[in-house]
């Protein structure tokens, strides 16, 4: 012992860690030959099966390439569904910072559909400028009618969909903000509730939250939902924006107890809505349904669809003349092609539906020729998340404009499109704890606030530089579209102002 030198210890440690380099060495040629017997054994993917462990790279590969794709490669108007100049105005936004930009638009102003705003000589000024009266929705038919001050709110995201802090986080900023949330099609969650937003119950296609054993409407169920003072409205589901005919979809692993309460399902397994109401098979169910709630309830109710075919539309308005317009929808919330989900077909994500640019426009037309344009409110939804898109739904008739994913991006999302893994980085769309924990509801809530009200106040500059007081008074006289040739063209050219049809102007009522 005395004997042993520092040589000595150098050569055990030597011996030590060349023992422990071949154990290494010898499992990862064991692990490589066993991923090359397990290739060229199987037969499910021809890459492995020609190319063992190489073609394994092509999935690594092919995973990564999203990600170096956004932040590496692609330029700020190329990516979809929002590109990166898109998502940036929202950060920025949202956390109360500068949003100018320098040097000119990268935005191109010859592309084909693109819409531009006519700027007048004489601009409105600070001090001309005047804020317009909340807009009553369901007056003289609801005995609850709704004031709604902001024309910018929270569209259709369920609990299930959304986590507990990302739906936390949504209810006190729009409380803050003083707009209102829609629940979703997923039920009436507490933490809706604890932020003290204003609320509009949606009622999908399941009718999660008020159904019966045969999925029908329970009126008990409803008006319990109907006795809290914060839901305003009631918005019944007909379909929506990436998947028009297919219903909701909640994997099963992200129905846990607390949301099979909610919604009054089994736990663990998927929650899949059916693609249409079982008791509105026709023009006259949905009516009925329509003042059915708003009866028992005595609050204001509409649908949300996504129009496609339209031929029924005027024979849809002309029932409500027939039967009286105690049976008009309060508001009709028109979503679009554009739209998103967190889980749908391909094929009806990228075929199915017409865009908001499109539908939007012809549906108050519509209503403007069978003399219903007052009566019913129109809200537009539909990748509509920055300032010029909402100042462009208000110049087309809008009333309201609701976004989902735009307030999603106020929280943080990152466009990672995970939403229907459980995998969200974000903690926005996972049930997974040590991903919600990175989410902190108050600071969130803060920026959902800023995003509102710098968005409203940019739409606002928009507004201005039209020479209208307020944006509420936009019109299709201030905005041209980009026609074929790459010109500017009025957009009445492509939707004339409509006026009411003769057959209608002795139906009015309103």
């Amino acid at each position: 012992m005395d004997n042993f030198t520092f040589a000595d210890f150098t050569l055990e440690v030597l011996g030590v860690s060349a023992v422990i380099f071949i154990v290494l060495v010898g499992g990862v040629v064991l692990w490589v030959a066993a991923m090359y017997w397990s290739d060229i054994n199987q037969r499910q993917h021809t890459i492995r099966r020609n190319y063992p462990v190489i073609g394994r790279f092509r999935y690594f590969f092919e995973h990564l390439g999203e990600f170096f794709r956004q932040y590496f490669f692609a330029q700020d108007r190329e990516e979809l569904p929002f590109n990166r100049a898109q998502r940036s105005w929202v950060y920025r936004a949202a956390k109360n910072i500068d949003s100018t930009a320098a040097f000119g638009s990268t935005r191109p102003l010859n592309n084909p559909g693109d819409f531009i705003f006519l700027n007048c000589l004489f601009p409105t000024i600070a001090e001309d400028h005047v804020e317009t009266d909340a807009v009553v929705i369901g007056e003289g038919f609801a005995r609850q009618p709704y004031a709604a001050k902001s024309f910018f709110n929270i569209s259709g995201m369920s609990y299930g969909a959304l986590s507990k802090p990302a739906v936390r986080a949504l209810s006190s900023g729009a409380r803050k903000a003083g707009i209102w949330m829609n629940t979703g099609e997923g039920g009436l969650s507490p933490y809706h509730l604890e932020g003290g937003c204003d609320l509009v119950f949606q009622i999908g296609t399941a009718k999660y939250g008020v159904q019966d054993s045969e999925g029908k409407l329970n009126e008990e169920k409803l008006l319990a939902i109907a006795a809290h003072e914060q839901v305003k409205m009631f918005e019944i589901k007909l379909s929506q924006g990436a998947k028009p005919g297919k219903g909701g979809i909640l994997p099963g692993k992200k129905v846990g107890p607390e949301i099979a309460k909610i919604r009054h399902i089994p736990e663990g397994q998927d929650s899949i809505s059916p693609n249409g109401h079982v008791d509105i098979r026709n023009v006259d169910d949905l009516l009925d349904m329509i003042e059915r709630i708003r009866r028992l309830t005595g609050k204001p109710v509409g649908f949300k669809l996504v129009l496609g075919t339209t031929d029924w539309l005027v024979s849809f308005f002309g029932r409500i003349h027939q039967r009286g317009l105690e049976f008009a929808p309060d508001f009709i919330t028109l979503d679009s092609a554009d739209g998103g989900t967190g889980a749908a077909p391909q094929s009806l994500i990228d075929y199915m539906g017409l865009p908001i640019q499109h539908s939007l426009p012809l549906l108050v037309n519509t209503l403007v020729e069978c003399g219903l344009r007052k009566r019913i409110k129109v809200v537009a939804s539909g990748k509509l998340i920055n300032p010029g898109r909402v100042a462009w739904a208000l110049a087309m008739g809008a009333d309201f404009v609701v976004s989902a994913r735009g307030f999603m991006l106020s929280l943080g999302c990152i466009q990672a499109l995970q939403c229907n893994k459980n995998t969200c980085p974000t903690g926005i769309t996972t049930h997974d704890p040590d991903l919600q924990k990175g989410l902190d509801p108050f600071e969130k809530s803060t920026r959902v606030c800023h995003y509102v009200e710098n968005l409203v106040k940019e739409v606002g500059v928009i507004a201005h530089s039209c020479g209208v007081v307020d944006p509420r008074h936009l019109d299709r006289n201030h905005v041209h579209i980009i026609n074929e040739h790459g010109l500017p063209t009025p957009v009445v050219h492509f939707y004339p102002v409509a006026e009411t049809r003769l057959e209608f102007v002795d139906n009015k009522r309103d």
